[in-house]
């Protein structure tokens, strides 16, 4: 059974493929979570604040992907060359993800480096100073990245999409903001995002890979001490979202003109929770759907009608709500035909469902690419923020596995039900001179 993570301040298991797992509660709320993993010589670590770019408040939209530029540029001890000479001086890496529901600083280094990659990214979280001239040099910089960004007809295609699908809810708001969002934000709302969520109950520190648990905890308390926290006793990590669902929002279909040789198509709706316990039907469905060169996606529109260069299906979940879609790459003029075929491909799942073999195929695909997965620390690294962030609970690989294995076809088919029975959305990027996603998605109701 899964491990609920806030039931306990201290965890310690060995899990059967012999690795270590770790778990403290230190003061002031922060957790720090360690897989040990024997005969590994480096150690993946990352400091994850529980703050995305969903809770940003009126006036402060942009802040959270303004700072993972902006932690970057300097502390009260260190300025930017510092922090990246760090790294580069042991052959190290360093980078950062901002996402709707964390922002992750990350590195991997040799175990010999764990003291000093903890004592960098910990005093990027606690002591940046966001100087004047930094933020205006990154509000440059970040404009070029939306710039590019918006140059992208795939990206534009899936932001488009999910704010579509999540249309009035902060999950679909773009997590780098708007060129409009950034120009506006001034310092002193980067600065009080940044002093109101970047606190010790919101972060937890995970690391993977030939760590010392022990010796990381210290370092940990350290790091914030040194940054000017105040670690509190008894005091408790933030607790886990537990938001309402969005409400439904109706299927809406938006054409949006780019000057490309294609048109990028994204067709879908409304899925299920992270923490949902019909994810790994959801996976299987995917798999299954779009998920791989032997997908329906890709055999019907690629291989066998030459429709498609990309072609495939995804699903984004988050604490109360997420997406499920399928998109292509295709000439302007086959926009309604893929279109078409995409659905009629998600509904004969729903009517007729998975034969044995594609559900077989499906569940092979999931159980490989997890264990390949796991061959990478940072892998790990980043299950054990999801686990802790997202989902609340751990679950061991071997339960993942079983959990996976035990998909029927049944499930997937009353998924794909389920996931039907929703608003749909249709979004189209490219060279249109009309409301294309509005004729095609009226013609698949």
């Amino acid at each position: 059974m899964p491990l609920p993570l806030g039931s306990t301040e201290e965890l310690d298991l060995t899990l059967q493929d012999g690795s270590r797992l770790r778990r403290t509660v230190l003061e002031g709320g922060v957790r720090v979570l360690s897989e040990t993993i024997p005969a590994t010589r480096s150690v993946s670590i990352s400091a994850t604040v529980a703050v995305g770019s969903r809770d940003e408040r009126d006036g402060h939209h942009g802040s959270t992907h303004f700072l993972e530029h902006l932690l970057f540029k300097g502390t009260h001890r260190r300025d930017a060359l510092d922090i990246a000479a760090a790294f580069d001086a042991v052959g190290g890496e360093a980078n950062a993800v901002t996402g709707k529901e964390s922002t992750s600083y990350y590195a991997r280094v040799l175990q010999a480096d764990q003291a000093m990659a903890t004592d960098v990214l910990l005093d990027m979280v606690t002591s940046a100073t966001l100087d004047v001239e930094d933020v205006e040099l990154e509000r440059g910089v970040i404009l070029e990245e939306l710039a590019m960004a918006d140059d992208d007809p795939n990206d534009v295609a899936h932001e488009a999409f999910a704010a579509a699908v999540l249309a009035g809810h902060p999950l679909g708001r773009p997590i780098g903001g708007t060129p409009e969002t950034i120009r506006a934000v001034p310092r002193d709302a980067v600065w009080d995002h940044y002093r109101r969520t970047y606190t010790p109950a919101e972060l937890v520190v995970t690391a993977a890979g030939a760590v010392d648990h022990d010796a990381l905890c210290a370092m940990v308390r350290q790091g914030a001490l040194d940054g000017g926290w105040e670690l509190a006793r008894g005091a408790r990590p933030a607790p886990r979202r537990t938001e309402q669902p969005p409400a439904e929002a109706p299927g809406t279909a938006l054409t949006v003109h780019r000057s490309t040789e294609q048109a990028t198509v994204v067709l879908g709706g409304r899925a299920i929770a992270a923490d949902d316990e019909r994810r790994f039907a959801l996976s299987v469905l995917n798999a299954v759907l779009g998920g791989g060169m032997s997908s329906r996606l890709f055999q019907e529109i690629r291989e066998k009608r030459g429709l498609a260069y990309s072609v495939y299906s995804f699903a984004t979940s988050y604490t109360e709500a997420g997406y499920f879609g399928l998109a292509a790459g295709c000439q302007p003029a086959r926009v309604a035909e893929v279109a078409t075929l995409m659905a009629q491909e998600w509904r004969s799942l729903a009517t007729d469902g998975v034969t044995p073999e594609e559900l077989d195929r499906a569940i092979g695909q999931l159980v490989g690419s997890l264990v390949l997965g796991l061959e990478d620390t940072g892998s790990r690294m980043s299950r054990l923020s999801r686990a802790e962030v997202t989902l609340g609970q751990w679950w061991d690989v071997d339960e993942t596995l079983a959990a996976i294995r035990a998909v029927t076809a049944e499930d997937v088919r009353a998924l794909a039900v389920d996931l039907l029975a929703r608003p749909r959305s249709l979004v189209v990027v490219g060279p249109a001179t009309h409301d294309v996603a509005g004729e095609v998605l009226a013609s698949l109701a």
